[in-house]
């Protein structure tokens, strides 16, 4: 009798060492953007793609989304990912330069110029060396996202480096607003969710962004006229879906497999997007009255030197390997 009431106490203590593995193997993960959630953004629907697809993998592993910057600011991201705080967030690259000046590069007029374009860079040695930096600063990348953007004004349409002179305009980042202050404008800073405020208040009269958030962000009942993407485009942003190597390491085998496959996914869904969302933003601004143009080959040009002699003259001096990074870039056909 004592000997069965020693196996059903051991039997007891292994049922529930089984059960307290089992729910030990069970992860939620905590993703984090500063995008708009559940209305079309592809930013958020990459996210969402890869939580749906760890779920479906039946692994263990949830991911909670916090969209909108509800769960940190935009910029706090980055140093939550590398302390391991957050473990995801699909994340402006180079809202991190400020910590990695490098990265400056993924955000650098004229650097890609086509959609064509950057698909290619994403297997570039140019890109190897980005996201060896990002690598070394404790994060990795999931999925590869590039967005077009654009620039719009209150006042009326920019297409020239003479056209932004005076007006205070806000700037994604540091390489751009090299170029615009170069040209003339009083640059405001302050992150792609706080834009239409600004516009609205006064705070700025111009701003750049993706043509993404043009559109999530509903810039057009701001502005008059948007130089949109087009054969000649200066703005190109590195957006990709990061994840803090942190909380990747805490997982098992099955797990990062499933996240690296989910991010596959949603790498693959973005690359088929990212040319209608220039098309959705031309179209959108134009049922709202706003007008649309596109630069020249002759306009482009003309921003590329003002660009020249600033953005990249000033991230060439000032960042390590800055001008090795730019003609790494270049070199891409």
């Amino acid at each position: 009798m004592i000997k069965l009431k020693h196996i059903g106490i051991m039997s007891a203590l292994i049922a529930a060492a089984v059960s307290g593995s089992a729910l030990a193997a069970n992860v939620t993960l905590r993703a984090s953007h500063q995008f708009p959630g559940g209305k079309g953004d592809v930013r958020d629907e990459m996210v969402q793609i890869v939580a749906r697809e760890a779920k479906a993998a039946n692994v263990g592993l949830e991911i909670q989304v916090y969209p909108g910057a509800a769960l940190f600011k935009p910029k706090e991201q980055w140093n939550a990912m590398v302390n391991g705080q957050l473990d995801m967030s699909a994340f402006p690259l180079d809202y991190a330069s400020g910590k990695v000046r490098a990265f400056g590069a993924t955000l650098m007029p004229g650097l890609v110029r086509s959609h064509e374009r950057a698909a290619r860079l994403n297997d570039s040695k140019f890109m190897k060396d980005i996201k060896a930096k990002i690598e070394q600063a404790g994060v990795m990348v999931l999925a590869d996202a590039w967005l077009a953007g654009a620039v719009a004004s209150k006042n009326g349409c920019i297409r020239t480096p003479a056209d932004i002179k005076g007006q205070k305009t806000r700037s994604a980042g540091a390489t751009f607003a090299a170029m615009w202050q170069a040209a003339g404008a009083s640059i405001i800073s302050i992150p792609s969710n706080e834009v239409y405020n600004a516009l609205q208040t006064g705070v700025a009269e111009a701003t750049d962004t993706s043509t993404g958030s043009f559109v999530s962000f509903r810039i057009y009942e701001q502005v008059k006229c948007v130089t949109a993407p087009g054969d000649n485009t200066l703005w190109f942003m590195y957006e990709p879906l990061l994840m803090s190597k942190k909380s990747f390491n805490k997982l098992d085998k099955k797990q990062q497999a499933a996240l690296l496959a989910a991010g596959k996914k949603a790498q693959d869904y973005f690359a088929k997007e990212a040319k209608g969302l220039d098309d959705k933003m031309v179209k959108t601004f134009k049922e709202h009255n706003v007008e649309v143009v596109t630069l020249t080959p002759a306009e482009y040009d003309a921003w590329i030197e003002v660009a020249k002699k600033s953005s990249y003259a000033t991230f060439a001096k000032d960042v390590p390997d800055g001008k090795q990074l730019i003609d790494e870039a270049l070199s891409v056909k």
